[in-house]
């Protein structure tokens, strides 16, 4: 793709966080920076040791490779190579590679005199993601609690954990999470759908106006939150599901043990029943 015509006034040198000049490139329409070098560093790095983890391994079908974390008895400490060091590392360059990512990130916000609400919405992912491998294994003292890495041996431990507390959906953080995926998923199909409807009219209509999307809303639910607006609600709704699952997890053992139906006992003991 040929370079935009506007894109020569952001093509500027400055706002790099590290590396100054040096690391101040583009590859393409890609900036890299030095966060970009670093993000292709972890990258490979980690895909290489997954790729040798999956070679110790009994099998190359992609359903089921897996990658383990280290046995509990190793608890916080580090593990060997074939039995979780593979995990351990692949964990820290994932880490690497992620907040890297968000860094570099910060620096085209830099270029570009923008805020810095992308890289900030995008640590949100990557707080959910330590969430799972990092601060609920330290809570719970042992880094074999992480999830592994595999298609559907992540997902067996998934249900386990589910099982574990006899009905995971009655974690009320859980429950927040859930109703925010779906209402991002709601507001923001809206919003598309939206869009779509007013820049492909029918056959020889003119492109409908913003005043045409407000009364569309303001007739169907009495309501119009407008073209900035959308955004805003899309963004919140997308970062309390993506933090709110983080903390359904974190809550999950180092802060409560029993089964999640259990904690709703206390709607029973309300003194309006008595």
């Amino acid at each position: 793709m040929s370079m935009l015509s506007f894109e020569k006034k952001y093509r500027v040198r400055g706002g790099t966080l590290v590396g100054g000049d040096l690391f101040d490139f583009w590859v393409g329409p890609f900036y890299v920076g030095f966060f970009g070098v670093l993000t292709i560093f972890f990258s490979l790095l980690g895909t290489a040791l997954l790729i040798w983890g999956a070679a110790l391994g009994p099998t190359w079908n992609i359903w089921q490779i897996n990658i383990e974390p280290p046995d509990l008895s190793y608890g916080l400490g580090l593990a060997p190579m074939r039995e979780g060091g593979i995990w351990q590392l692949t964990t820290i360059c994932a880490i690497g590679a992620f907040g890297s990512w968000a860094l570099r990130q910060a620096e085209i916000s830099r270029k570009l005199g923008m805020g810095y609400h992308i890289p900030i919405a995008f640590s949100v992912a990557i707080f959910a993601y330590i969430a799972l491998v990092v601060i609920r294994p330290m809570l719970l003292g042992a880094w074999g609690h992480g999830f592994p890495y595999g298609i559907l041996s992540h997902l067996d431990w998934v249900s386990n954990v589910g099982y574990q507390y006899l009905h995971f959906h009655y974690n009320p953080a859980h429950m927040l999470a859930v109703t925010f995926f779906f209402t991002t998923t709601l507001a923001l199909s809206l919003h598309g759908a939206l869009i779509l409807s007013v820049t492909n009219p029918k056959k020889g209509e003119p492109v409908k106006t913003p005043e045409y999307e407000d009364t569309f809303f303001r007739d169907t639910i009495g309501y119009s939150i407008g073209a900035l607006g959308i955004h805003r609600l899309g963004l919140f709704l997308a970062l309390n599901a993506g933090f709110w699952s983080a903390v359904c997890i974190i809550i999950s053992g180092p802060f409560w043990t029993r089964g999640w139906p259990e904690w709703w006992n206390w709607w029973l003991d309300l003194p309006i029943w008595s």
